[in-house]
């Protein structure tokens, strides 16, 4: 699988509030940007929208709070390799719902670590929804 190289780096921090600060502020200025529901235009699906609120409920229902401190820091990094990345994903339907496909992304930071974005596909509707980014370990 090839993985795309970004340019931004991870939020800096090693606590919930100092990361999530900076992850909320990025959503913001995303969300502010449109009337409705926020989203990024992603390359690979053609430069269709891909609608992030789905992140933030599936971030919130983890328990761990280093778990979600480690996932949150690659926010910058997954919505560039959304907006820019044209390298195919790691495709398979959903086993707990037929309707539905999971896309795969790998990515690098500049620091040469690896992280994993899923995008869930409405195969009905052609909605793509982030789900989620964590690292490779």
């Amino acid at each position: 699988m090839q993985a795309y190289k970004t340019g931004v780096r991870k939020l800096p921090g090693t606590h919930w509030w100092q990361v999530s600060k900076r992850a909320f502020r990025l959503y913001h200025d995303i969300k502010r940007k449109s009337k409705r529901r926020p989203y990024v235009r992603s390359a690979y699906f053609g430069k269709e929208k891909v609608f992030l609120e789905l992140f933030w409920r599936h971030l919130h229902e983890k328990t761990n709070i280093r778990d979600k401190t480690r996932r949150i820091k690659y926010l910058p990094c997954a919505l560039e390799l959304i907006q820019y990345s044209r390298f195919k994903p790691t495709s398979k339907p959903n086993p707990n719902r037929s309707n539905e496909t999971l896309h795969r992304f790998a990515g690098i930071t500049p620091s040469n670590e690896i992280f994993y974005v899923q995008i869930k596909e409405d195969d009905k509707r052609k909605e793509k929804w982030f789900m989620s980014v964590f690292p490779a370990e």
